[in-house]
């Protein structure tokens, strides 16, 4: 269960205060959370044993219907392989978060996660009460306690267990970087978040296999004009424009 309040977290991150942080959880492998955060809050995700697997998604927490496009966000940005820097983008061409630390390099954002069929088929059931949840079902619960249905979970990016695409088109599983390895990322708008740690879709390891995930957010600042990230590349900063001038409109920036 998530520490309450997570003030009380026995070991913030360094150089946070304790008073800063806003969530904090051990999620286990099989399981799912959920958090709404607000604009420049800080989520640092860490995959404690090397078999992490966090299956992610982004809302705009007051309109849920602009949510993360994995899509649009490889192909905006013309780069298929998250990691520092990389901006997760929505349908509408605005910025939801940005990846602001990786020392994994070992993620996802093109196959998404697994679902009940394929878990049925491969563990003997998927359902999310079982031993070996899929999830597709694990975000739909998650879904539905944000007043969300099944139509509204799209496809998820994963951190920590990575797949590379040969140049045949396949796609190959790299795995994790080991324990330890964790990601940041800057909420640059009011976001719902979504986290299903379950096993990546293509793991080859015949049993379900997912380690804990530890869960931490904090406050900070949302990504400004002079920070080098707004400008890294000509898309990125259209996009951080597009945020900026929709937050503005709405009086939240």
């Amino acid at each position: 269960m998530p520490v309450c309040p997570a003030s009380d977290w026995p070991a913030p991150p360094e150089g946070i205060a304790g008073e800063d942080l806003v969530w904090a959880e051990t999620v286990a492998g099989g399981n799912y959370t959920h958090k709404v955060l607000a604009r420049g809050t800080e989520l640092r995700l860490t995959d404690l044993t090397g078999d992490a697997c966090a299956h992610v998604l982004l809302y705009s927490a007051d309109r849920p219907w602009e949510r993360l496009n994995t899509a649009d966000t490889v192909k905006v940005l013309w780069n298929a392989y998250l990691g520092e820097g990389h901006l997760l983008l929505s349908g509408q061409g605005r910025v939801l978060a940005s990846l602001t630390a990786d020392t994994s390099g070992r993620h996802d954002a093109l196959t998404g996660t697994s679902a009940l069929a394929r878990n049925t088929a491969r563990y003997g059931d998927g359902s999310p009460q079982s031993a070996s949840p899929a999830g597709r079902e694990l975000f739909k619960l998650a879904a539905l306690k944000n007043g969300l249905g099944p139509r509204d979970v799209p496809p998820s990016v994963s951190f920590f267990q990575g797949v590379r695409i040969t140049g045949d088109g396949t796609a190959v599983f790299t795995g994790s970087a080991g324990p330890g390895g964790a990601v940041t990322l800057r909420a640059e708008q009011p976001l719902t978040v979504l986290i299903a740690n379950v096993p990546h879709p293509l793991d080859p390891r015949p049993d379900y296999v997912c380690g804990p995930l530890e869960v931490l957010a904090y406050r900070a600042r949302p990504t400004g004009p002079d920070d080098a990230l707004w400008n890294a590349t000509p898309e990125g900063r259209r996009a951080f424009l597009n945020t900026a001038e929709h937050l503005a409109a709405r009086g939240l920036a």
